[in-house]
């Protein structure tokens, strides 16, 4: 009997063991509006590919492209249900914490390099925030400056205001925002702005060059100021529940991938937004009409509009933003303009402009909420 014992003690630490080895198969279903074959959604096959190598297969990344699933907000809804990660710009990110928006308040930036000081020096804090509402950052992630595209012209602010401009559905703040300063938001799913265009039931969009390139958004907005509002961030998120999983020691390997997918991934869009640009005023061969006209502000309307805008921030500072946030950010850009020279971000600017044939001042957008990614 105690023989017995012993062989059933052994067979049982090797059932444990066996058990323990056991490495559960994970599928995680991401959720994106970036159109399959565009940058965004190359850098998210590509750390797919990453997370299959190190853990062996056992991690499978199942990517739904171009709106399938959705709009962002229903991305936020369906996470840790049907889906388990998603690419979000500042929408669908500001559903789960309005934390974010603060890298993204109206003309508070003037170059990327001011954006990337704010931001290396704000990601944790941005990052505990939605760890504490279940969610871990994979990257950060660009989209791009905002700036408006237009059925007819925007020469000044007034213009735009006269202009059925979407805004993001279910954001009733930045709503009532534009039309307390006398715009017309017209609030809609990102997903509906190709087909509102074509029945004629919109005039200006802010967006991003690149992507109004990756959709052909531009071909039914073909004029575009070249301000550039804010720029247009976000993150690519996934579920802890699922995320937690994964053994530690992949998951260290993992987000490295991730991180390092996500670093490509912006110096990649910087540099395609100011071709994206170049292409659009190019046109398309044969087809004039498909051509973009970029309109240019003078001094004096840049100061106007930069005076309007931040004539908003006390309305935007605790509703839009939090309000330590927001102080936060603006110290530490302040705390970057002392340290260089103007010159920084006019050679910044500069890089990131391409000149048209118009020499017509423009305009720029609202709190930007766009697509991703």
């Amino acid at each position: 009997m105690f023989r017995k014992g012993i062989c059933g003690l052994i067979l049982c630490g090797f059932a444990m063991t066996a058990q323990a080895q056991k490495v559960e198969k994970i599928e995680i279903i991401m959720a994106t509006l970036a159109p399959a074959d565009s940058v965004w959604y190359k850098v998210m096959e590509k750390m797919g590919d990453d997370w299959k190598k190190i853990s062996n297969g056992n991690v499978v990344l199942q990517i739904r492209p171009g709106g399938v699933l959705g709009d962002e907000p229903e991305y936020v809804r369906r996470l840790n249900h049907s889906i388990q990660a998603a690419g979000l710009s500042s929408a669908g990110l500001g559903d789960i914490d309005q934390g974010v928006a603060c890298l993204q308040i109206p003309m508070m930036f003037d170059s990327y390099d001011e954006l990337d000081y704010v931001r290396d020096a704000m990601a944790p804090k941005l990052e505990q925030r939605l760890r504490q509402k279940g969610y871990e950052v994979l990257y950060w992630s660009d989209v791009g400056w905002v700036q408006f595209f237009s059925t007819t012209k925007v020469e000044k602010l007034d213009d735009l205001r006269k202009m059925r401009l979407f805004t993001w559905a279910g954001d009733a703040t930045e709503e009532g925002l534009w039309r307390d300063n006398g715009f017309r938001p017209i609030p809609l799913p990102a997903t509906d702005i190709i087909t509102q265009l074509k029945m004629h039931n919109l005039d200006a969009v802010p967006e991003t060059a690149l992507y109004a390139e990756t959709t052909q958004l531009y071909t039914l907005t073909p004029f575009m100021c070249d301000v550039k509002w804010a720029p247009l961030v976000g993150a690519t998120i996934v579920s802890k529940g699922v995320w937690e999983k994964i053994p530690a020691a992949q998951r260290a390997l993992m987000l490295d991938a991730a991180r390092k997918s996500g670093d490509a991934l912006r110096a990649d869009v910087r540099a395609q937004d100011t071709r994206a640009i170049a292409t659009m005023t190019a046109g398309q061969p044969g087809k004039k009409a498909n051509k973009l006209t970029v309109t240019h502000l003078e001094p004096a309307a840049m100061a106007d509009w930069r005076k309007q805008t931040e004539a908003m921030y006390p309305k935007m500072k605790g509703k839009m933003v939090p309000s330590d946030l927001f102080d936060e950010v603006r110290t530490l850009r302040d705390q970057y303009r002392a340290g260089h020279p103007a010159k920084t971000s006019e050679k910044a600017d500069a890089k990131s402009t391409v000149k048209s044939d118009s020499k017509s001042p423009g305009a720029a957008k609202g709190k930007s909420k766009g697509k991703a990614k």
